[in-house]
């Protein structure tokens, strides 16, 4: 029997959350330091899945299969496709910056006796959620994704709702109700979305029999599972609007900006980046190789909620005066890229969703992480408060630029890659589509360069004359996320020979070929 290394992928951070949990509660700094020497081990785990995967091999590889649940045919099936690799590699790879960043957020404050903000509990969460995060990457059987995609939410809850972002500028008692209702909004969207999709997992069953991917997919490839119609679409929206709400997509993103802005930094950052994420690869993996048909029934409505999420969520991002609520928003325009890319079904527009997933959230993290550090030392998150900090902080200035040109899709930086061909799959398919998501471009460089134009320079406002710029533990954040979305916006290919034979079984499975040029080139 081979080793299970996706089992002990997922397992090795879920053993680091009760190994920091059990760190006695004076020994904080030995409980942060468990957390991170486990984080660092579950990357060495991903790197090797990511050594071991063969781009040109079987569609799923390093798989394993064990009966769970008999009477109901639930079996414990993992398996990855580059796809899936590419986003497990992105999770392992951020966990040890998130915990890092966040190495004094669950320090008790001194502010208020009341304050209880227990260090162990906020670790051993986000080791928690990378363990569930990664599983969901690596499951093969609906109904074990389901249970996964789930179960995420109870830590998220807990993080959201227990540890909420210092830098507030309201009473302790309203912060605390802020961060109650950001946490119980995150939690009603996402169970409502997830009992819908409940609902659907069990339609599938009844019309399947069976939870597997591989089974179900290779039933309706051969001909012996047929799916009427109707049963397909119902099924797909069921499956399509859990997905939704997790990405985030208009009209169904407003948890998001409630519950980046409350949560802490690093929380933040899992939430956009890491989390998230789940949701836009559940609609490659499951939605268009599930329901092919009504996939493409369904692109028409999905291409424009897309858009609008490009235009509204930029639009929202240039009027906001919260940093981190502008960068929320700014995700909200980037997650509707992704989809634009997933349902513009062309190689190119896949591929670059794919990238997409992999390069927001390196870039997310960059720019967000170093939000946060510029937010600690000013305590307020707003814009208005700040003013030529690169004269007093020019590394700190320096690392927030690059990482808001990276959200801006600037040429050299890792995002540009992904975006051209979201927007080459996308104007090759429907034109219009690609013409309208151009304009988010323009309003991404709007609400970037403003925001640094209104925090960095200009003259030195008072309360940031003494700011320091960043220390040893933040530029071992900044500095590597900096120097990976340079490597990947010149050489992506790491990241693109493994993703593509991916891209091309789904294209495979939606029955789609790349549109050919109308004009051919000259011989």
């Amino acid at each position: 029997m081979s080793f299970p290394l996706l089992t002990a992928t997922a397992a090795l951070p879920a053993i680091g959350a009760i190994a920091t949990a059990a760190v006695p509660a004076a020994r904080r700094t030995a409980a942060k330091w468990t957390a991170l020497l486990f984080s660092l081990g579950t990357l060495v785990l991903a790197g090797v899945v990511f050594a071991r995967f063969e781009p040109g091999g079987d569609r799923y590889q390093l798989t394993e299969s064990h009966a769970w649940i008999k009477d109901f045919g639930v079996r414990y099936e993992l398996g990855v496709d580059g796809i899936g690799v590419a986003l497990l590699g992105l999770t392992a790879l951020l966990i040890p910056f998130v915990i890092l960043a966040g190495w004094h957020d669950a320090d008790p404050d001194g502010k208020t006796s009341s304050r209880w903000r227990p260090t162990q509990g906020f670790f051993a969460l986000i080791l928690m959620v990378e363990a569930m995060v990664i599983l969901s990457f690596e499951a093969t059987d609906v109904f074990l994704f389901y249970i996964l995609f789930e179960a995420m939410l109870i830590p998220m809850y807990f993080l959201i709702g227990g540890f909420g972002d210092r830098a507030h500028s309201g009473t302790e008692e309203n912060a605390a109700a802020q961060r109650s209702y950001a946490a119980v909004k995150f939690l009603l969207y996402n169970l409502a979305g997830g009992l819908i999709m409940l609902a659907a997992v069990i339609g599938l069953y009844v019309v399947a029999g069976s939870f597997s991917l591989s089974e179900i997919a290779a039933a309706r490839a051969d001909g012996t599972l047929e799916m009427a119609s109707s049963t397909e679409k119902w099924l797909f929206l069921g499956f399509f609007f859990a997905f939704a709400v997790k990405a985030p997509l208009w009209p169904l993103h407003t948890w998001l900006p409630n519950a980046m802005g409350e949560a802490t930094t690093p929380v933040a950052v899992l939430i956009t980046a890491v989390v998230d994420k789940v949701g836009t690869f559940a609609m490659l993996r499951f939605c268009l190789q599930l329901f092919p048909e009504a996939s493409k029934w369904a692109t028409p409505v999905i291409i424009v909620l897309a858009l609008v999420s490009i235009i509204y969520g930029a639009l929202l991002a240039v009027g906001q005066r919260d940093i981190k609520r502008l960068i929320a928003y700014a995700s909200i325009s980037h997650f509707g890229f992704i989809v634009l890319g997933i349902f513009a079904m062309t190689s190119q527009g896949q591929s670059g969703a794919t990238l997409y997933m992999v390069n927001h959230g390196i870039s997310t993290a960059a720019l967000m992480l170093v939000a946060g550090f510029l937010i600690t030392r000013r305590g307020s998150r707003l814009i208005a408060d700040y003013g030529g900090v690169q004269k007093v902080a020019p590394v700190l200035a320096g690392t927030f630029l690059i990482g808001g040109l990276a959200t801006l899709s600037l040429p050299g930086l890792a995002p540009f890659v992904s975006e051209f061909l979201v927007l080459v799959g996308a104007f090759s398919a429907y034109p219009a589509a690609g013409v309208v998501a151009t304009v988010g471009i323009v309003l991404a460089a709007l609400y970037v360069l403003v925001l640094y134009q209104r925090t960095m320079t200009g003259p030195v406002e008072e309360s940031v004359r003494a700011m320091p710029d960043l220390r040893v533990r933040e530029l071992a954040v900044a500095l590597p996320l900096i120097a990976l979305l340079i490597f990947l916006g010149v050489f992506p290919k790491p990241v693109t020979e493994i993703v593509n034979p991916a891209v091309q079984h789904t294209m495979q499975d939606v029955q789609k070929k790349d549109p050919q040029p109308e004009v051919e080139a000259a011989k």
